[in-house]
């Protein structure tokens, strides 16, 4: 049994249409600080039940980055489900619909068949894009139906009127084609509440009685104007305006969303407060990104909800640690270090406490049990309090290295590293050591744990050859004087000079085709095996023919042209994928690496259609 609550307007909802927009100006006074005003109407919490999270890191997220490939869409789909999606605290997550690659990863994600998070589509406030919606099958759609009169009268250059009636039909036409409109009230913190925006909001209540489908409302903090405060006035209070619509315009709060920003660092609190006072979605993104300052961090609503509800089986948090390794090592988003639950030392601690210590008292100075909830080790802060356990355990925790691999604080080199940290302080020093001084150090005594530069050098020249190769292998076909083979091989080395050779060899090993690159060349190569020359025991050969899969030599020296080089190889396969040969290339180090941009803006095209 609950308690009833009152679920209609105290007065007639009536729009109020204006001759000059109402833009707040002793609120908003532009030319100073926004102003947050007191009327002193408190309001008790009455959370939603239930309440949930919708994901917009494939739409608003994506208005703050480089796009994203169909490839990583796919994957943080598939994070979005193991994190939240399997209980169904992730409800939703928004796409774009407008490009071919936009509609691949639809298709992808659709392909994955989750219950949650369920795919909604957005779009403008227009039939034509709601006509896509329909031709694509959506069956909820976020609408952009901005009510502000910022809006309104400055951007679409509409009266309340014209603009009301315009989202009406289009919302109409959304039911009549069976799909549940979800209409987003753009820049609500700046907009009237009583004047345009419940008047809307009623009419929209009355159209899903009508069509006896849901109409939902996504509350858009555009500007992060929003406050949590209690006592605090329309249009500022988040608590208001979501009592606003579930009492006075009769809202369902689980038809209610929260959408906000972080222009004034409010967005967590913002979203939680809208969930506290019946909003039942509050709409956010993977770390945070969107727009501008960005939206509500999904994985910051996660460790709410669990806090608010003791739910810990609602979502696997371990999965907050791998979306963080996602974002680094896929997308190269460097996150900062002391980003909460996700940083490189956000559990981090300098209190003085040493190793042996921190085993023992580790819950004085972590927030929770951060390697059980979230597969993250409480790393320690050098300072002089450190000591060789504590610089071991720094080292070992920094670089991953368990079992056998774990450096002993008796090892020579901790002991050069202590002896370089504590004459720091002898020195006067009186700040802890930073990751990055601390890695100098950790490079100078302890190399072996280091990919030197010429390794990342092979690494980067093998990752931009490897795209090319891979494209050129797809092409040809084993096989001696084919027309087309060759035809390829030639406009590849013209396209890609800095391959100084290439070469075709069957699955016996045997040289089919071959092409030289710079004909300043040619003198230097006369000297090279014809058709029929045996490469099977030369390793770029064996591997592919054995593996499947590409390989890369080592940097070497080009016995024809003095040039450092690497040879990248890939099989060749047939139509059924059987191997049928190899195709390899000797690539100039020193020209891929002049062209690596060049490279890399065409490896980051190509990708984005994957």
């Amino acid at each position: 049994m609950s308690i009833i609550y009152k679920k209609s307007a105290s007065r007639t909802l009536l729009m109020e249409e204006r001759e000059h927009p109402q833009l707040y100006r002793e609120v908003f006074p532009y030319s100073k600080i926004g102003r947050i005003e007191f009327d002193d109407v408190t309001i008790p919490p009455r959370p939603a039940n239930p309440f949930f999270i919708t994901d917009t890191t494939f739409r608003d997220g994506q208005q703050a980055r480089p796009p994203y490939s169909v490839k990583q869409i796919a994957r943080m789909f598939d994070l979005l489900h193991k994190l939240g999606g399997k209980s169904g605290l992730i409800q939703a997550s928004e796409f774009f619909m407008y490009s071919q690659k936009d509609r691949k990863a639809i298709d992808t994600c659709r392909a994955r068949g989750y219950r949650f998070p369920r795919i909604t589509g957005w779009i403008r406030a227009n039939i034509d894009d709601l006509k896509i919606a329909r031709d694509m099958e959506f069956d909820e759609v976020g609408m952009l139906t901005s009510v502000s009169d910022y809006h309104l009268y400055l951007k679409l250059g509409k009266n309340r009127t014209t603009a009301m009636n315009d989202y009406l039909k289009l919302v109409e036409q959304a039911l009549a084609w069976g799909i549940v409109p979800r209409c987003h009230f753009e820049d609500i913190t700046r907009a009237d509440i009583y004047g345009f925006c419940l008047p809307f909001a009623g009419k929209l209540m009355e159209l899903s009685k009508q069509a006896s489908m849901p109409v939902k409302i996504r509350l858009c903090d555009t500007m992060g104007f929003g406050v949590p405060y209690g006592g605090a006035a329309l249009p500022r209070s988040v608590q208001r305006i979501v009592r606003a619509f579930t009492d006075e315009a009769g809202v369902p709060g689980e038809w209610l969303e929260w959408h906000g920003h972080n222009d004034f660092h409010k967005v967590l609190v913002n979203g939680v407060t809208a969930w506290l006072y019946g909003c039942g979605a509050v709409n956010g993104a993977l770390l945070g990104f969107g727009e501008r300052t960005g939206n509500t961090p999904i994985e910051a609503l996660v460790i709410e909800y669990i806090s608010l509800t003791g739910q810990d089986e609602a979502a696997d948090t371990a999965v907050i640690s791998e979306i963080a390794e996602f974002f680094e090592n896929e997308l190269e988003y460097k996150i900062p270090p002391n980003y909460p639950f996700v940083g490189a030392e956000f559990n981090a601690t300098a209190a003085g406490v040493h190793i042996d210590g921190l085993a023992k008292n580790e819950e004085i100075y972590n927030i929770f049990d951060t390697k059980t909830i979230l597969g993250r080790p409480v790393p320690i802060i050098i300072t002089d309090k450190a000591g060789k356990a504590g610089v071991a355990y720094w080292v070992n925790h920094h670089f991953k290295l368990e079992g056998e691999n774990q450096i002993s604080k008796q090892h020579p080199a901790i002991g050069k590293l202590y002896n370089e940290i504590m004459k720091a302080y002898e020195e006067g020093r009186n700040t802890s050591f930073s990751t990055q001084e601390m890695l100098v150090l950790t490079k100078r005594y302890l190399p072996e744990l280091f990919v030197t530069e010429l390794q990342k050098i092979k690494r980067l020249a093998g990752r931009l050859a490897a795209h090319i190769i891979t494209k050129l292998a797809g092409v040809c076909v084993a096989e001696s004087g084919n027309e087309e083979t060759i035809k390829a091989m030639n406009l590849f080395v013209e396209q890609y000079p800095f391959i100084q050779f290439l070469t075709l060899n069957n699955i016996k090993g045997e040289l089919l085709e071959a092409v030289i690159t710079d004909p300043s060349y040619q003198e230097k190569y006369g000297n090279l095996p014809k058709k029929g020359y045996d490469y099977s025991g030369r390793e770029w050969f064996k591997a592919p023919i054995s593996t499947g899969k590409l390989h890369i030599s080592d940097l070497y020296q080009s016995q024809y042209t003095g040039k450092l080089i690497i040879t990248v190889s890939m099989a060749v396969t047939n139509e059924n994928d059987d191997i049928t040969g190899v195709i390899s290339a000797d690539i100039q180090l020193e020209e891929i690496l002049i062209r690596e941009a060049e490279l890399e803006a065409a490896e980051r095209a190509e990708n984005m259609e994957e």
